[in-house]
């Protein structure tokens, strides 16, 4: 999730912590439902910015153990439906949000950045609320996901040689997620992305509306101006800066 909800209370700096040793009641996702599949696009280059952003050690979901909980209760209810929750970002380390920032701030765009962003200089990021020194996410409350077909061929990969519409474009033209069509990619900063956009097919409504019932079922709410972004109310207050480690078996 691009989109940084600003968050209020004081920002808790924790220097480090250990990949078996987490701090504030944070857990593995992958310990309470490794069933959820995970894609944690800030841990590579396959994301706005175009590199992993700081902080992130391992492409790892660390979460508050009650969002976790609630997570797995999610997916126990998809599973029923050969559907399965697909992990983009959960805890974000403060430092991270400060990578965006200056990402935003450096002053050019390339036109792998622009399939992200086709209508908003990357300068307007900021000011749109998009892109925000405080994110939610580091309070581990806060999550980026979309729902997966599983009887769906979800095998393919981005390619990093092709040409890719930006993240708005029809389904079959725009970088592969493995994932059901919501109308636009993830990270796509544009009001088709807005989660009640009327740009979208009645399919693609469909399915956000899926996603958003089954969140909401647990507590979770949806931030409006993307359609992959939720939250849970009162799981988180502090801000977290602690790196994301990989996580020991």
């Amino acid at each position: 999730m691009k989109s940084l909800l600003f968050v209020a209370t004081a920002l808790t700096i924790v220097s480090s912590a250990h990949a078996q040793s987490l701090p504030g009641g944070f857990v593995y996702l992958r310990d309470i439902d490794p069933t959820i599949i995970q894609d944690i696009r800030y841990a590579t280059p396959n994301n706005f910015v175009g590199r992993p952003l700081a902080g992130y050690g391992a492409g790892e979901c660390v979460v508050k153990r009650e969002v976790g909980l609630r997570l797995k209760a999610v997916q126990q209810d998809l599973a029923v439906q050969n559907l399965s929750l697909k992990m983009f970002d959960c805890y974000r380390p403060a430092r991270a949000s400060l990578d965006m920032v200056k990402w935003s701030q450096n002053g050019h765009e390339t036109v792998a950045e622009r399939r992200y962003n086709p209508r908003i200089p990357k300068t307007e990021l900021f000011r749109l609320g998009y892109i925000a020194s405080r994110s939610q996410h580091s309070t581990g409350a806060a999550l980026d996901l979309t729902l997966v077909d599983l009887k769906a061929d979800n095998s393919a990969k981005p390619d990093p040689s092709k040409a890719y519409a930006d993240c708005t474009a029809p389904v079959e033209a725009r970088l592969p997620e493995g994932s059901v069509d919501m109308g636009t990619g993830y990270d796509c900063t544009d009001a088709k992305g807005h989660t009640a956009a009327a740009s979208i097919t009645p399919e693609q409504r469909a399915w956000r509306r899926r996603l958003v019932a089954a969140m909401a079922k647990q507590g979770f709410v949806n931030y409006a101006k993307e359609w992959w972004h939720f939250s849970l109310p009162g799981a988180g207050e502090a801000a977290y800066d602690f790196p994301i480690a990989s996580r020991r078996n």
